[in-house]
């Protein structure tokens, strides 16, 4: 089995893997078209960002925390940054430069989400993160974590191999789309309410459109 390895010049941002999970037109709006647009929901994601960005370093009791922390895999052909990454003693870990022992990583993302769909997405991109972080450093990354800002916890993530199999997947998914340079239709949905894009996709008249010109083909392929 032949490996794929991509450039360095072909890496496409981990963030988008949480817009293709969450819609792929979404995806395609932002990736492909430069379209975004904020609302409440990401203006608030935004300040929570503003702290686990700020490129500190630190140490804590039983942690090394390293904020901002720059990933990439040529692997699965991805770059981006960790928001946080603990580094936590283990038995059976990594070693770190300046310090004795053996650590494991722990990502840890902050959102501002209680919306299912969206959380799901959170976990594909978290999970992109802990195999970046494993092909760079050369160890195991087992489990993460979600900081909720709204409920101010964190929520576990367990790296299972569903969800490695998934987010490899949708990797493989965002360079075959970007390849394409096609913005797919919408597919309307509840979750699309909730969306900043939503004045920019347009998905309830763009669906119906679509869902015209579909029965009008049909009705004439059947006489």
């Amino acid at each position: 089995m032949t490996l794929v390895s991509y450039a360095e010049s072909d890496l496409l941002p981990i963030s988008g893997l949480q817009h293709l999970a969450f819609c792929e037109r979404r995806w395609a709006l932002v990736q492909i078209e430069s379209i975004w647009a904020d609302n409440r929901f990401t203006a608030e994601g935004n300040a929570l960002h503003e702290r686990a960005h700020s490129g500190e370093i630190e140490s804590r009791p039983g942690a090394l925390i390293r904020r901002t922390l720059l990933l990439h895999s040529l692997r699965l052909g991805l770059t981006g940054q960790a928001d946080i990454v603990e580094f936590q003693p283990s038995a059976a870990g990594i070693r770190l430069a300046g310090h004795r022992g053996l650590w494991t990583a722990f990502p840890i993302e902050y959102k501002r989400s209680r919306d299912k769909a969206a959380s799901k997405a959170f976990h594909v991109q978290l999970c992109a993160q802990a195999l970046c972080l494993e092909e760079m450093l050369g160890g195991s990354v087992l489990t993460g974590a979600i900081y909720d800002g709204t409920a101010r916890r964190r929520q576990s993530v367990e790296f299972t191999p569903e969800l490695r199999a998934r987010t490899e997947a949708l990797a493989a998914r965002m360079h075959l789309l970007f390849g394409l340079r096609s913005t797919p239709p919408p597919v309307f949905t509840k979750a699309c309410k909730s969306c900043s894009l939503v004045e920019d996709c347009h998905p309830q008249a763009l669906s119906r459109q679509s869902s015209v010109a579909e029965y009008l083909k049909s009705a004439l392929n059947t006489r």
